[in-house]
């Protein structure tokens, strides 16, 4: 199988390109039997996405575009996200493994309760999205995402490596990132740096979880005041 590593992290990718592996056409995500296997979804325009209870396995969701979408108990396994425009997703209480997004718009997604196990996310925009309670039972990589005022909130990014993302304004409530490989990323407009504890940086980047602190406090600095 396939696989993509940043550092430390090594996350498997879809093997959809398998020797006996044929991979339908379909126009719908929804089954009466609450599994959609060995598929294709491209190319649809769509006011609404909702899907409930369902199966995602072995399939490429490309070129879909949604004003609202809604996964709840959504599993996928070995599937590929690409040049999709998903904003305002609110994937809720399900697990991801061996899953891509590349090129991929989340704008103000929401994943809450959501297990992730070998998921890479490429080139997508995360800006004003919200991690509620995310999990990272496997790798987990962000490489090259924006997430500019994203919120991450109790999460367990333990296994996680973000490469080269725009973090600017994104804030940490609370939860678990020992380990988390936040080398290659510019940390001085992070909120919530205390919530980081035990994550990998460069000593380079000290200085900048120093600024991000000191704006957080609101200090004033000295030399910085009139003289009286």
């Amino acid at each position: 199988m396939e696989s993509r590593k940043v550092r430390r992290v090594s996350v498997t990718l879809p093997a959809l390109d398998e020797p006996g592996l044929y991979l339908s056409n379909v126009q719908s995500l929804e089954s009466g039997r609450g599994r959609v296997a060995e598929f294709q979804y491209a190319d649809m325009d769509l006011r609404e996405l909702d899907l409930v209870g369902t199966h995602l396995l072995d399939g490429r969701i490309q070129r879909v575009r949604t004003q609202r979408a809604r996964f709840h108990e959504v599993r996928a396994d070995s599937v590929q996200f690409s040049d999709c425009d998903l904003s305002s997703l609110k994937w809720s209480d399900g697990k991801l493994s061996r899953v891509t997004f590349s090129n991929c718009k989340l704008m103000g997604a929401l994943l809450e309760d959501v297990a992730l196990d070998n998921v890479l996310f490429e080139n997508c925009k995360f800006d004003y999205a919200t991690l509620d309670r995310v999990r990272a039972t496997g790798p987990v990589i962000f490489s090259k995402c924006t997430l500019r005022e994203t919120t991450v909130r109790a999460c367990d990014l333990g296994s996680v490596a973000i490469e080269a993302c725009d973090l600017r304004l994104a804030e940490f409530e609370g939860g678990k990132y020992r380990d988390c490989d936040l080398r290659g990323n510019d940390l001085s407009t992070l909120r919530g740096t205390a919530a980081l504890k035990k994550v990998l940086i460069d000593r380079a980047q000290v200085a900048q979880l120093a600024d991000a602190l000191a704006a957080e406090l609101e200090v004033t600095y000295g030399e910085d005041l009139d003289d009286e």
